[in-house]
């Protein structure tokens, strides 16, 4: 008998929903790579939730001889840089009860000893190119870092090449019912393995009435394996509007602290949205302007007083993917007083300090070039 769930919706009328298998695999397959949430972060790890990067669908897993012979259907990572490995099935396919584990095995030894971490960021650089998405902004929001800090991305991959190498990773096999005896093999395979996790995933889908519901579940994290790979949350510091100001203020003084002020004013009524670092030590404010469904960077304020621009970012979206409209930005940001940014610099994030805005008149120039560029932007 087919398990059912109910709606009852504003109007007190009930909507019976049946399950339902999925029409095939492909079908699961897409919803997850739209839809990488379908994965329970939170089932996974109650105390600090897993947020999750799609790298690609049907990777190639070369074997010893460095032929890739065998395909992954997806290889996401989680903001602490594991690599996991996905594996879709049915549970209408018969290969769901045994083979499969064989099957992930097999791309979990191949993986972590043959996969170069440039070919795993090569393929999720392509896929950011098909899905118009900045690879390195990607990064930063799955981990919640600061997109101002150039080197955060280069460092998330070393982390996964780190991972790799000492076999931290992460098996999920997802089906939308997985059979006991699978259930079984991970759960024993979860409790043995370390540091590597083994889980396996149902995502139930059940219709009627026009209206479909998925239900995801997380299988293998018995008492013992949990206790065996527990950690710790990480420790980060979210930085908002109080603690950036004081901050600033205490170590570069008032003066600094009101042309931080004036910028913020300034992208407030822009109706931009800001960002506050998560640094342990050192806060930024980043302001975002979106515009047809992008974001785009301008400038990032740093609590020990650099002003950061962002020509690295900038020159991954329109207008100012040309090089000449970021020099001609680059020439308006050196004509201020006391400025002198290298011409070098139109594609990274150079700095000047705050001090140097701490004229009026300087500050008020500072702002009608931001506004010159945010005209740029919005005019395309």
């Amino acid at each position: 008998m087919a398990d059912k769930i109910f709606l009852i919706a504003d109007d007190d009328t009930l909507t019976e929903l049946v399950q339902e298998e999925y029409v095939n695999e492909d079908l699961l397959q897409t919803l997850l790579e739209k839809y990488p949430d379908l994965i329970p972060g939170d089932q996974i790890n109650e105390s600090d939730p897993r947020r999750w990067l799609l790298v690609s669908r049907e990777v190639p897993v070369p074997g010893e001889d460095g032929s890739s012979r065998l395909s992954l259907d997806h290889l996401y990572l989680d903001q602490d840089a594991v690599p996991t490995l996905v594996e879709v099935k049915r549970s209408t396919d018969s290969r769901i009860r045994r083979e499969v584990v064989g099957q992930m095995l097999d791309y979990a030894a191949n993986g972590v000893a043959y996969w170069p971490v440039e070919t795993l960021r090569a393929h999720f650089i392509a896929l950011c190119e098909r899905t118009g998405k900045d690879p390195d902004l990607a990064v930063c929001d799955l981990m919640q870092a600061d997109p101002a800090d150039g080197a955060e991305v280069d460092r998330f991959w070393t982390k996964v090449k780190t991972n790799l190498e000492a076999g931290r990773i992460r098996l999920l096999f997802i089906a939308d019912v997985l059979p006991p005896e699978l259930r079984r093999i991970i759960e024993f395979l979860n409790a043995q393995m370390s540091p590597a996790e083994v889980l396996g995933v149902e995502i139930r889908q059940f219709t009627g009435g026009g209206r479909r519901t998925l239900v995801p579940r997380v299988y293998g994290m018995t008492a013992r394996a949990e206790q065996a790979k527990s950690a710790g949350p990480r420790s980060i510091r979210q930085w908002d509007e109080q603690s950036f100001f004081s901050a600033l203020t205490e170590r570069c003084g008032a003066e600094a602290a009101t042309a931080a002020r004036a910028i913020l004013d300034w992208a407030n009524a822009h109706e931009a949205r800001i960002y506050w670092g998560k640094g342990k030590r050192d806060g930024s404010m980043v302001p975002v302007f979106r515009h047809r469904g992008m974001d785009h960077y301008l400038v990032a304020i740093w609590t020990y007083g650099s002003v950061e621009m962002q020509f690295q970012h900038m020159r991954h979206r329109p207008v100012f993917d040309s090089d000449a409209v970021r020099m001609e930005f680059l020439t308006r940001i050196n004509q201020l007083s006391g400025v002198s940014l290298p011409s070098a610099s139109v594609g990274l994030r150079p700095t000047f300090h705050i001090r140097l805005l701490a004229d009026a008149a300087v500050r008020a120039e500072f702002l009608s070039t931001l506004e010159w560029a945010l005209d740029r932007i919005q005019s395309n």
